[in-house]
């Protein structure tokens, strides 16, 4: 299955727009990551555990949107896009959320 962020796919003209798939996932930040982003938040710098934690969301975002895409026989998914909010009553969950439409393909002769 082809994934683009683009609303086409070169050499494919799409025949059916089947219908706007999504998938989310939540990961939680625990306390030993929280505690070097707060530490890095004081002396500056990049957070390599919330960032590994926003990539391993992303791609189980992808996942279930690919899942879905399968399921309804879809050649593609175009013009995904991807949100990212903080959830919990202290901001320590991450809802990441993978949006597209799913598609049929012809190759272009």
């Amino acid at each position: 299955m082809i994934f683009t962020t683009t609303n086409n796919v070169d050499g494919h003209e799409i025949t059916q727009y089947i219908r706007v798939v999504a998938g989310e996932t939540v990961t939680g930040i625990n306390f030993l990551k929280d505690l070097g982003a707060s530490l890095r938040n004081f002396t500056g710098g990049r957070s390599a555990g919330y960032e590994e934690e926003a990539v391993k969301a992303r791609e189980a975002a992808l996942n279930e949107l690919w899942n879905r895409g399968q399921e309804l026989g879809a050649d593609a998914v175009v013009g995904i896009s991807f949100d990212y909010s903080p959830m919990g009553q202290t901001n320590d969950m991450l809802m990441v959320t993978a949006t597209g439409t799913a598609v049929k393909l012809r190759p272009i002769q």
